[in-house]
């Protein structure tokens, strides 16, 4: 799962995958866009392999697509569309971006269904417990955000930029709106 997290994980720059480059975008802290991963990824699972399908170029190509679809286009339905027709929701990268897309389009009991199988699939993911954290704030579950804040900070520390945008949302006053 490592190989998999480090690969789909947008902003990571140096891999050893010269068939697929790498997305390299990067947006400021406080946001729930994407970043660059944690120096030392600790997203890894032992003992459980997925299919070659994840390192596949049509695969990474298909997911690149649904990613600018999503962070570039906004075309939340699109996305999910495209991210679907992949056929691996037990990925965590993939169910992750369809759980941030049905939280942006407002359908935030789907939104939790595919959080919960990307932690399902990797409890370590950063990034999910990054968004999740954000759509226990949307939801008004400040105590939860809190945990996934906590959780944040052993897998990534508090200067990573997941850290950092869950804590600007959760310093706001309840029932501030959260611009992200």
């Amino acid at each position: 799962m490592r190989k998999l997290s480090m690969l789909l994980v947008p902003g990571l720059v140096a891999l050893s995958l010269a068939a697929a480059p790498v997305l390299t975008s990067a947006y400021a802290a406080g946001s729930d866009e994407p970043s660059s991963p944690p120096k030392s990824d600790t997203s890894t699972k032992k003992g459980k392999k997925k299919s070659s399908s994840v390192s596949d170029p049509k695969f990474l190509a298909a997911y690149r697509t649904a990613y600018t679809t999503i962070y570039d286009s906004h075309d939340y339905t699109g996305a999910i569309g495209q991210l679907k027709s992949l056929k691996r929701d037990d990925v965590a990268d993939v169910a992750n971006l369809i759980g941030y897309s049905y939280r942006k389009l407002g359908d935030y009991q789907s939104s939790k269904v595919y959080y919960e199988l990307a932690l399902k699939d990797d409890p370590n993911h950063v990034r999910t417990w990054q968004y999740y954290g954000l759509w226990q704030l949307e939801q008004g579950n400040r105590e939860q955000a809190q945990y996934h804040l906590n959780k944040l900070a052993s897998l990534a520390g508090t200067d990573s930029s997941e850290y950092r945008s869950l804590a600007a949302a959760l310093h706001k006053p309840t029932g501030a709106t959260l611009v992200y």
